[in-house]
């Protein structure tokens, strides 16, 4: 399959519609991009106005600058995702937000490349951060995008890569002959408001499962989606073909969940959860859920366990690997009487446990000294800004305390972060 270089579709802006219209052609003329790359980055406490001021001194147009701001402050915010690739990449707001990290959108190619996939189609391709991970690493990429600018965008950034176009069109009538893997994101909000029903997401999660079960293929959800949306069985579908479900967090916040399909799941992996901190990663997986270790007695150290083990429903296997017990048979939290050294939670070492009641936590936090904070809860109904208020809190020394449940009692646990 023969892919063609995009360079081309950028400068095709006088159709774009669904963004607006104007302030992307200007943006994609000749000296849109000049001045883009002229003004920088604008980090969201920059001085606009005098910004602006300066711009029309210099003989700009209105239009001009206001197109060229707007894409300016999305570059700076765009660094959290893309690093220096950023200040060479166009952007739309939603496109943004809804962007795979480059962190992220690199394993994601490295599957492709792992199953020995030359060809892979990105439908939904969005601004192209997926693709830009997969040209990267030479692949043949052939995005499609059914949103007119969000096309003409993702052409632009993907324009240096010649085994890569884009394509305007729709995921679900897109010809896949000649593809060896597909990658899809649905759209999953609609009008600015985020769509409930998959069946309503576009294409409908139903369809991407159809398609999981022809082609090789991996879709990024939402990590929150409901379990029992997944493809029956841990290994397999009904129809026999392999399936995995990886959830993935970045610096303890969980992005996104996977689910790969055909030579794309891993043998024996039903189950995974990639840890991903300070540029490091870390992975927990298994056939299938793992079974919750027994309840136990708090011990000298507790662990919270990462997002993402909590989502893949992992926890048993991370309690009987660090040698612990389970704090409460409903709480999602590890109790031990060894430090817990691992990448898949936080540690924290028990000070005291006192019942949870105001007063008597006022006092004692009065008497060390405790002046800052970190509250965290779990099966409690408790708002932490109100109760930290209500502690009155005064002191230069530190701690966390954590507002819980063991064997049914409501419990507060002075704690040490480690």
């Amino acid at each position: 399959m023969r892919l063609s270089n995009p360079r081309t579709e950028r400068a095709s802006a006088s159709s774009v519609i669904g963004m607006d219209v104007a302030e992307l052609r200007v943006l994609l003329s000749t000296e849109g991009l000049r001045l883009l790359d002229e003004v920088g980055p604008i980090e969201a406490n920059a001085d606009v106005v005098r910004i602006v001021s300066r711009l029309r001194a210099d003989g700009h147009p209105p239009e001009l600058v206001a197109s060229v701001l707007s894409q300016a402050r999305l570059r700076a915010k765009a660094r959290s995702k893309f690093g220096e690739f950023a200040a060479r990449m166009l952007f739309t707001a939603d496109g943004l937000e809804q962007a795979t990290r480059l962190s992220v959108a690199s394993l994601h190619a490295g599957r492709f490349v792992g199953a020995g996939i030359d060809v892979v189609a990105d439908l939904g391709c969005g601004i192209g951060a997926d693709a830009l991970a997969m040209a990267g690493l030479d692949l043949g990429v052939f995005a499609v995008e059914r949103d007119e600018a969000t096309a003409a965008i993702a052409s632009f950034n993907l324009a240096p890569f010649e085994a890569a176009r884009v394509e305007l069109g729709d995921a679900t009538t897109t010809d896949l002959a000649g593809v060896g893997g597909v990658w899809l994101d649905p759209a999953r909000r609609a009008g600015g408001s985020r769509l409930n029903n998959p069946a309503d997401w576009s294409p409908s999660l139903d369809w991407a499962f159809e398609l999981a079960r022809t082609l090789p293929t991996g879709i990024k959800l939402g990590p929150g989606l409901n379990r029992e949306l997944l493809p029956d069985g841990q290994l397999a579908d009904g129809s026999g073909t392999p399936i995995e479900a990886q959830w993935v967090s970045v610096d303890g916040e969980v992005v996104e969940l996977a689910v790969w399909s055909g030579v794309l799941a891993r043998p024996g992996v039903g189950r995974a959860a990639l840890v991903l901190r300070s540029g490091r990663a870390a992975e927990l997986t298994s056939a299938h859920d793992s079974e919750d270790a027994e309840a136990g007695p708090l011990g000298a150290y507790l662990l919270e366990p990462d997002g993402a083990v909590i989502r893949g429903r992992l926890i048993g296997d991370l309690a009987h690997r660090l040698g612990g017990r389970m704090l409460d048979p409903t709480i999602a939290w590890i109790t031990s009487d060894t430090e817990p050294e691992t990448p898949f939670g936080a540690a924290f070492r028990v000070i005291e446990r006192f019942p949870l009641d105001v007063k008597k936590l006022k006092k004692e936090l009065a008497a060390r000294g405790i002046g800052t904070l970190e509250i965290k809860k779990r099966g409690v109904d408790v708002d932490p800004a109100a109760f930290r208020a209500r502690l009155a809190l005064r002191g230069d020394a530190s701690a966390t305390l954590i507002l819980t449940r063991i064997g049914g009692a409501r419990v507060a646990l002075l704690a040490e972060r480690l």
